[in-house]
């Protein structure tokens, strides 16, 4: 009885928020034609908030009209609103009158709401809306409604503004040489700046609503004819399936739309420059951006595209491959230098010259700890100082997690509690976590290395190999939107190897990433997952 009654309660909850979530999505009621109590119920609808304005003119010289243009100030372009639509109505409300003769109420009406739309309204996208839901989206998105009396169709112009953040550097990408902009919290912005750059007919947009209350746009940009179709029908089919309240970041929207979540590794790319998210697209990858933050998506997503920088891509070549080898050998420092530390010093003494064995031993004598919860413990020191830093004020962080480091390395050596080789060891993994343009995958390796470090103290090297071997074996098993994750490098392709580690002068043909070799994916096992979440 009790199983049954849970049963059936949970079945009433779901119930209870299916009916909830209809009811707020498909609310296509049409307008009413009385005005004021068009007023009412918008005001109702949305809590009589005081940012709601509702400006009311009486439009003809003889005949008059009630209009009402209603917006919410704080995201309309004020001097929009004042010049394009409010001055624009009242000219027109003296100069204009209906033809002579007399006429039905129906002819005046349908006569005032064809001035305003081809006269009045001089902003420049105007468009027309029936039906309830639309036009209290368009209100909260910062556009004007115009609602005439005794006509059930609003006219809603485009005054979308408000304040915004202005185009600035990248604050985590950060370049030498190469463009200077950045994408911003506007979706607007973001779109005109990769319009900029690729002035072709072949761009597409399409935008979307995600979220049950937040609705946050979702822009979708791809070039036809480059990316490939079913990898666009699945990207969309995630994003319809998405059933969640709101979309904050864009980082929420990642978590629903890739294909493994329990996973170290970031299978899904963001960028925050326009010239990177450019870039992927002319590779035949989609660019999803995300109203209100700066980082856009990039999909599908490969291991190797972390350690690309778009600085490679405006200086020599041969340097630009020097830099990745940089970046391939920090990442590999950044996950296995403490391990490798690990189990030299604990299990395998012979693989040490004589003079450093010496030396470690000498530098040990004092230290009460063994070697692995020495490395444990300025690992986690060096982890807390790194975010003490990020988290404070900007004016005193870096000089807090500089000195901190500093005095906190040399005190813990002047007391025997740990060795001055160790300090050396943190120190050079914490700069090697620095060196890679993709910041996500810095953050797996830093978090992959504290098992690795368990598995060096418990086995030595057989424990690292170990733990290597099942790192490659889970990255080869991931995949993002049926690409395999290690691809060029598994499977391997020769002829894709052209700008991976290597990049070949521009003088030379190359050939886009393979796009084409998707593996279909079952989309609803995807939706399943996104309406557990």
């Amino acid at each position: 009885m009790l199983k049954k009654w849970f049963f059936r309660s949970k079945r009433k909850r779901k119930q209870k928020e299916v009916v909830h979530e209809v009811g707020f999505q498909a609310d296509k009621r049409p307008l009413q034609k009385n005005l004021d109590e068009m007023i009412h119920s918008i005001r109702h609808e949305l809590g009589d908030c005081p940012d709601v304005v509702v400006r009311m003119f009486h439009v003809g010289h003889k005949q008059k009209r009630r209009v009402a243009a209603i917006y919410i100030e704080g995201i309309i372009d004020e001097e929009k609103v004042n010049d394009f639509v409010a001055r624009s109505l009242l000219l027109e409300s003296v100069e204009a009158d209906a033809p002579r003769g007399k006429g039905s109420t129906t002819s005046q009406v349908k006569w005032i709401y064809n001035m305003i739309w081809k006269r009045a309204l001089t902003v420049g996208d105007v468009k027309d809306i029936n039906e309830w839901n639309g036009m209290i989206y368009c209100i909260l998105s910062g556009d004007v409604v115009i609602l005439i009396d005794g006509c059930a169709t609003a006219i809603v112009g485009s005054t979308r503004g408000g304040e915004t953040r202005s185009i600035s550097e990248p604050k985590t990408e950060v370049n030498i040489r190469g463009p200077l902009d950045s994408f911003t919290e506007s979706i607007g912005t973001n779109t005109s700046l990769i319009r900029r750059r690729l002035k072709s007919p072949n761009l597409r947009l399409e935008r979307m609503r995600v979220g049950k209350i937040s609705q946050t746009e979702i822009s979708l940009i791809y070039l036809k004819g480059i990316a490939e179709d079913r990898l666009v029908a699945e990207i969309k089919q995630r994003l319809n399936d998405i059933q969640i309240d709101a979309i904050l970041e864009s980082g929420n929207l990642e978590e629903l739309v890739q294909d493994e979540t329990f996973t170290p590794f970031p299978t899904v790319f963001n960028t925050e420059r326009p010239d990177v998210a450019v870039g992927n697209l002319l590779e035949g990858r989609i660019a999803l951006l995300v109203d209100g933050t700066p980082n856009t998506l990039i999909l599908p997503t490969t291991f190797s595209q972390f350690f690309k920088a778009a600085e490679d891509y405006y200086q020599r070549f041969d340097f630009a491959v020097f830099m990745r080898l940089i970046r391939y050998f920090s990442f590999f420092t950044l996950l296995l230098l403490p391990s490798i530390y690990i189990s030299v010093t604990a299990y395998h003494h012979e693989m040490i010259p004589t003079p450093l064995a010496i030396n470690l031993v000498a530098q040990r004598e004092g230290v009460p700890f063994p070697v692995v919860f020495e490395a444990l413990l300025m690992e986690v020191a060096f982890e807390t100082m790194r975010e003490a830093g990020t988290r404070m004020p900007r004016a005193v962080g870096q000089a807090v997690s500089i000195v901190g480091a500093v005095v906190l390395g040399q005190a813990a050596v002047e007391a025997g509690i740990v060795t001055a080789m160790m300090v050396i060891i943190v120190a050079f993994t914490g700069i090697a976590s620095f060196t890679m343009p993709g910041f996500t995958l810095a953050t797996s390796a830093r978090l992959i290395r504290f098992p690795m470090m368990l598995a060096a103290a418990t086995l030595g090297f057989y424990g690292v190999i170990m733990g290597v071997i099942l790192l490659v074996a889970h990255m080869s098993s991931l995949r993002s939107f049926g690409i395999p994750y290690l691809s060029p490098f598994a499977p391997f392709g020769f002829k894709h190897q052209k700008d991976t580690i290597w990049r070949i002068p521009f003088k030379k043909p190359t050939t886009r990433p393979d796009m084409k070799n998707s593996v279909h994916h079952d989309v609803s096992s995807s939706s399943s997952q996104s309406s557990q979440k």
